[in-house]
């Protein structure tokens, strides 16, 4: 199933509340997609990689859900989430499934764009993407 978040392979241009650039490749072998990051949020640079796939560990078939490991190069943070597309949205959750931070965008019809952004208590920010590629 990590064919279905294929729809975000190459490198798009993101604009609202965030600003910059993300890179999302297919790493060889195909089990993992790779995200890299370069965007400024209120006026503060984020840069870094993010890591998708399944969790598998020793002893132990891969997880059902796709996980995400975040590495921010600005700041030494190592955030988890969940990925989940359905449909035309795609949510990210932060930690855990069902969390109440969490990113959630919509695609175009075409698939070049998606719009919606992070949400949690009290707080969010658009983060749209458009694909050049």
């Amino acid at each position: 199933d990590l064919e279905r978040p294929n729809r975000l392979v190459g490198t798009g241009q993101v604009s609202g509340d965030a600003t910059g650039e993300v890179t999302y490749e297919r790493l060889e072998g195909k089990f993992f997609l790779e995200q890299c990051f370069d965007l400024v949020h209120g006026g503060r640079a984020i840069k870094g990689i993010e890591v998708i796939g399944h969790l598998h560990q020793f002893d132990s078939e891969p997880s059902e859900e796709i996980r995400t490991r975040v590495y921010s190069f600005t700041d030494g943070m190592t955030l988890d989430s969940v990925y989940e597309l359905e449909g035309d949205t795609l949510m990210i959750w932060g930690g855990e499934k069902g969390s109440p931070m969490h990113y959630q965008v919509t695609f175009s019809d075409d698939g070049k764009t998606v719009n919606g952004g992070w949400y949690w208590p009290g707080g969010g920010y658009t983060a749209n993407m458009t694909r050049r590629d």
